[in-house]
This record gives C-alpha cells, structure tokens and sequence, in this order.
C-alpha cells in the first residue's frame, strides 16, 4: 500500500497534486468564442509533489514543478502538461518514492544526500527561443516550448551556474533579461549576483555584492535605468539554523533595506534605503522620473506586513495561507537626490491581493493599468483561494472587478496585448479558472477593455490545474 498524502491544506482541495500528463488537441469552447487576434501559448507552473511527504511536515513551495501549457489559435485550442524533469524529479521516478523533503529543514532519505535538490515549480519564461522553468535556488532548467520535454539545467553556455530568481525581467526596448541570485556563495551567504542577458541569450554582465543580510530574496525590480534590489526580514540565520530553529523566518528587527544603483553603473555603487519591516513578494513595476531636476524611482509594489507562510524567529506559527492577511499595493517613492535614506509610501487601492501584473510592453516605464487577484468572498470553504480579478487604472484610482461566482477561484491574470501596436492596457486577460463543483479547470480570456462584463471565451480543460504559482504568454508561438 502507497503512502497517503498527509492532512495539509496545501495537499487538499486544488492544492493537491495531479498524478497524470496529459495532451488534449482539441479543446471544448464552452462560453463564447476566442477572440481570432489572440494567438500564442500561456504557459503555467506551479509546485505539484510527485510523492507524499517523507514526514508530516510540508510546504507549499517545495513541491516537484509541473508546467501546464494552453495553445490558442484561429480560435481553437489545446492542452498539455508535463512534469519539470530535474535531477531531483528523474532520481525520484527511477526510485518510485520520494527522496528529497518537502519541508524546509528537513533530511533526504539515506542515500539520496547528493541528490541536487530543484523543484523548477515557480514561473516558465520564453526568451532567446529557450522556455525555461524556473525556481530561485537553482540554474534555469530549459524545455522544449511546444513539446513540454525537458532538455536540462541552462548555465548560459557554462558562464552563470549559481541561482537565479524565478523573476527575471525583460526588457521591452533591448530585449535583455535582467536577473538576480541570492544565496549566491552558498547556503546562508547574504551574497547576490547580478546578471543580464542579452536577446540572444548570451550572458554579457554578471556580478556579485552583499546585501545587509541573508534573506528571502523573492523578486526585483529593474526600470529603464535602474536596478532595485529589496532585502526583506525573512531572515536565513545560520546561528538559529544550528540551533534547530527554522531555516527562512520573520525576524522584523533586521528592518528592510532596498538597494538601488544605476543599470550602467558598478555594484559598488548600489545606496541602500531604509523602512519599516514588511514583505514584498511580488511588485508590479517600476520607473525612473527627472522632474525639477531630481531623480526619482517610483515603484509600485503588493505590500504585506510580514512575511507569508514562513514562522517568526523564535519558532512560533506562521500564517496558514497567502489570504490570511491581503497584500496592498502601494507606491514607493526613492528621491535619489536627497541625503536621507528613508523613501515615501501612499496606498494605491484599499482592496488587497496578490499576483500583479501589467501590461510588459512598459516594463521599466511609467504604466497605467494594472491588474491583480483579490479575495473578495470570506474563506467560504477549505482550499478557498482569490476569487476576483482586479483591473486598477492607477490614473484614477477606479477599479474594474469580476468574479467568476461561488466555488470558483482563479490563478494569476496574465495580460496580452490585442496587437502590438495597441496602446497600452488594451488586450485580454488570460488566466486559469478552478470550479469545486466541476473539480475542473477552465481557460478563460477576459477583454481588458472591461472586465467585469466577465469572460469573452471560456475553454473547459481536462484535468484541474492546481493552484500555483506564475505563467507568462508567448506570444504567436
């Protein structure tokens, strides 16, 4: 008899994990009809444990990736997913049990010691014809991006093997993918490289600096001119680590640092500011401003006020959910030009959420249209999740919602432009929707122009996508 799946709620409901691949060719639009400009691929990851748990411990963060893909043209489309083959992932299948823990601080099995520990469950980007899964802790593992087969780690031709964060950025204007490591000099280390790549996927700038202290370094943010790298007090203590206390916590005394420098400039350059302790998991985007003759940095962020998922220092519990307490989005302001090291903050909308996206053709620029995933409804059962997207003029502050209704949570928005001339925030949302009552994920496309007139195409998939993390759309493809 196989081992059961532990009572976890990140094992339950559309949290748990699907045990099959599959390839659909031909897809049932049930509502609607996809719009015949929308042609291209949205790829989705997330954490999908290929086995149970070696204890009772588990985290949501640490389970074997899985890649979803929905290819969509002349309004028709298909399905397919297939597991992240990693090394951790093929010496698990050859074994047919698990090996290496789910849960942070835990030991592998005997054995399985050298096992190369990488989940590549947390985002799939397209760049230089290479789709590339992605978690923090590792290199980029790259795939095929029709078939879903997986080719191996990517160290940009041997030049860059240390981690990357699953959040590279792209920039519209060069082409380039910006991206960041932490731990960069080995476990615990407060060290971070900084790498660009060029449009052809050759590696043209690495660096390394020490930030103020080892962290949790989810995300970052790159404008048209600069860099800014945010240290946040999800600590990673090796004193605490040796004492048997957890490995990444929330230890607001450490205050957060947020370091910017110059993209053309050397790392030696970065000028740290300083606020209050918070958590950033994910930004929506930032800008570089010359207005009265000061520099300034405006980044726009979903603000919590400590870290989700993780315990505090001492060991005491850590919030069960992302939704136990909203993030907010508020807008940081860096006077560049000023001698203090502290930055302003203004909220930009009173309702909380996660996932922010935008429209990427004005990555590194001044944008106006942002959209998230909000939770409007009460937890109304276990395995609930947002239930509301949200498109945010950030002009004027109004807000355009929908939700899908009862029993149905939706993933991250991803935005499409409808052409590539279009001005900016005029396309679709794209996303994944879950129905408990169907136990089925749908595709659904969502017309900027007003989305709370709900979806404009929902296509029914074979199998419930769980909830994860991130996806992106490549375009055409």
């Amino acid at each position: 008899m196989s081992k059961p799946y532990p009572n976890n709620p990140f094992l339950q409901a559309n949290f748990a994990p699907v045990q099959a691949e599959c390839d659909a060719p031909d897809l049932v639009v049930v509502e609607g009809e996809l719009p015949r400009e929308l042609t291209g691929t949205l790829y989705r990851n997330g954490p999908n444990p290929m086995f149970p748990p070696l204890g009772n411990q588990h985290h949501w963060f640490l389970g074997e990736g899985m890649i979803h893909a929905i290819r969509v043209e002349d309004g028709k489309a298909s399905y397919r997913n297939k597991w992240v083959h990693t090394e951790q992932y093929e010496a698990q299948r050859k074994a047919g049990k698990r090996l290496l823990p789910t849960g942070f601080g835990e030991a592998p099995v005997e054995g399985a010691e050298n096992v190369k520990r990488n989940v590549a469950n947390t985002n799939i980007v397209w760049h230089a014809g290479k789709l590339l899964a992605l978690d923090e802790g590792n290199s980029p593992v790259a795939m095929d991006g029709d078939t879903l087969e997986t080719a191996g780690p990517w160290t940009f031709e041997g030049k860059y093997q240390g981690p990357m964060t699953a959040h590279p950025k792209l920039d519209p204007r060069t082409g380039e993918m910006h991206f960041f490591g932490y731990m960069a000099a080995g476990p615990a280390t407060p060290d971070i490289s900084y790498q660009v790549v060029d449009r052809n996927g050759a590696l043209i700038r690495s660096d390394m600096f020490k930030a103020p202290y080892a962290s949790m370094v989810h995300d970052f943010i790159v404008t048209d001119e600069h860099v800014i790298f945010p240290i946040f007090p999800a600590t990673i203590d090796v004193d605490r680590i040796m004492k048997g206390g957890p490995v990444i916590a929330w230890d607001p005394d450490a205050g957060s640092h947020i370091g910017i420098m110059a993209r053309d400039a050397s790392v030696d350059t970065i000028r740290w500011f300083k606020g209050d302790p918070c958590y950033v998991y994910h930004p929506m985007n930032a800008w570089t401003t010359h207005e009265g003759g000061r520099t300034r940095v405006i980044a726009d962020v979903m603000k919590y006020s400590r870290v989700p998922l993780f315990p505090n220092a001492d060991g005491s519990k850590a919030p069960a959910s992302l939704t136990d307490e909203q993030s907010l989005l508020v807008r940081w302001t860096f006077d560049l030009d000023s001698n203090s090291d502290s930055y302003t903050e203004e909220v930009l909308t009173d309702l909380g959420g996660e996932f922010p996206r935008f429209d990427e053709r004005f990555a590194g620029h001044k944008n106006r249209h942002g959209y998230y995933a909000a939770m409007r409804r009460p937890k109304e059962a276990p395995g609930a999740s947002y239930d509301t997207f949200v498109h945010i003029d950030l002009q004027s502050g109004k807000r355009r919602e929908w939700e899908p209704g009862v029993g149905r949570y939706v993933h991250e928005p991803v935005f499409v432009p409808r052409k590539e001339s279009a001005a900016e925030g005029d396309g679709f949302l794209v996303s994944l929707c879950y129905d408990t009552a169907r136990n089925i994920s749908d595709f659904i496309v969502l017309d900027t122009d007003d989305i709370s007139r709900g979806p404009v195409a929902r296509v029914e998939l074979p199998m419930r996508v769980p909830f994860g993390f991130h996806g992106n759309w490549r375009n055409g493809a």
